[in-house]
């Protein structure tokens, strides 16, 4: 026999959402100090989605399934959920703040890049400040069900014809958000070295013909869960199907080169949406933007590959920092990034030379006076605690991370702006410390 206990009907629950605060774009000054004073220096910032029509959603963002095409099926799956972002997402039809990070506080909603320009050195730094007036780098999760088609990102010199910056990027694959490996864990990087610029010519002369063959001329490496990738501009690759976490400069160019992916066609307009209009047909401008060199490097694993280092021997006080985007693109470092690991229980001040933006992959806990919490599951609208930004005063005077699980591990991305981290190891500097290891 089963007894059933009926209760009376309990009011219904809602989270709280994006459409529960008040979005504004005056008085952001005092608004954001506000928010700042009542942290430690912290602002708490909202998921920040970015569907693309020509890929298919991954599902390891831990997006509400429901929420895929939240923006329309017309736009594309959501594959992409950005970090810290003052950079607006290069796609047609575009909502007006796509790609923008939002600050919440207080009831009330700003975008990041309102904050940074009412703040300027206050939130991003002197030295950023000064150089850039802005927050010049961003960071995103990547999660496609399969792999993208080989294309590159313009230098600084080429996207400037189009008044656009150009992009390097770097790739760190969490092992949080990658339980499964989907379709094709595998990028191709650059051209085989030997390749010819007229065997490049042909693929992109045989544009309509199918697939025009460029894979051929390329090969692909195994990604691993862990590790990770510095690619500068100009370099072609054909990302797999990892989740990835990818700091780089704000900017959205690119030139897909590839034709045909998994039976996808990818139209010219993707190869040619950051080229003068006059030089569309142009193949030997469309191949000249190309950082041949580099492309066609027959050491470039060893030049672009990365692998975690820790910062110092810290476990014992219960903390580990790894350098997990680390190295120079051109002599320069343009960002960087780093693995937090909290053990259960302990305290720790982490202090560090810049401001960054920071998302927690695993875990719960405090950081300052804001709750830090991965979500399981996240609706398109929702509110979570699990992305802030640090201001550089708080960075430089220490942040206090408290892990409150008795048995998880607090785990947190961290990614930097452009030479914050002159102590960052070079590229390759993995290498050394297997090598103390054996």
């Amino acid at each position: 026999m089963v007894l059933v206990t009926r209760h009376a009907t309990l009011p219904a629950m809602k989270c709280p959402t994006i459409d529960n605060v008040q979005t504004v774009s005056s008085n952001i000054h005092s608004l954001a100090e506000q928010a700042l004073d009542e942290s430690g220096g912290l602002l708490r910032l909202a998921p920040c989605w970015v569907p693309r029509s020509f890929l298919q959603p991954g599902k390891r963002l831990k997006l509400d399934p429901k929420d895929l095409y939240a923006y329309g099926l017309n736009r594309g799956g959501i594959d992409e959920r950005w970090f810290a972002s003052t950079t607006p997402a290069a796609n047609d039809n575009r909502e007006p703040d796509e790609g923008y990070s939002y600050v919440v506080s207080d009831g009330k909603r700003f975008t990041l890049k309102d904050a940074v320009a009412a703040l300027g050195a206050r939130l991003v730094g002197e030295d950023i400040w000064k150089k850039y007036g802005r927050w010049p780098v961003y960071s995103k999760f990547f999660d496609n069900m399969g792999p993208i088609p080989h294309h590159m990102h313009q230098s600084a010199e080429y996207a400037a014809k189009v008044e656009q910056e150009g992009k390097p990027e770097a790739y760190y694959f969490p092992p949080q958000h990658n339980n499964v490996g989907n379709n094709f864990p595998y990028t191709f990087f650059g051209l085989n070295p030997g390749t010819t610029k007229a065997q490049l010519r042909k693929c992109l002369e045989n544009w309509n013909q199918g697939d025009n063959g460029i894979l051929d001329i390329s090969a692909a490496y195994r990604l691993k869960p862990g590790s990770g990738w510095l690619v500068g501009p100009g370099i072609l690759h054909a990302p797999g199907s990892l989740c990835t976490y990818e700091p780089q400069w704000g900017s959205d160019v690119f030139g897909m080169y590839q034709s045909l992916v998994e039976g996808r066609e990818v139209p010219w307009d993707l190869l040619v949406k950051d080229v003068p209009k006059d030089r569309h047909r142009d193949i030997d401008y469309i191949i000249e933007q190309l950082d041949w060199e580099s492309n066609v490097d027959p050491y470039f694993k060893e030049n672009h590959y990365l692998e975690p280092i820790p910062v110092a021997d810290t476990e014992a006080a219960g903390y580990v920092d790894r350098w997990i985007v680390y190295g120079k693109v051109k002599g320069e470092q343009r960002f960087s990034a780093k693995e937090l690991t909290v053990l259960p229980g302990a305290t720790v001040t982490i202090k560090d030379k810049g401001a960054y933006g920071l998302t927690v992959v695993q875990g719960e806990g405090r950081m300052n006076k804001l709750r830090l919490d991965c979500p399981k599951m996240i609706g398109f609208k929702d509110l979570t605690d699990d992305e802030v930004f640090c201001s550089a005063p708080a960075a430089k005077a220490g942040v206090t991370f408290v892990n409150t699980s008795a048995h998880e591990p607090l785990v947190a991305l961290r990614y930097f702006g452009p030479e914050v981290n002159p102590d960052a190891p070079a590229v390759g500097a993995y290498r050394q410390l297997a090598g103390n290891r054996s």
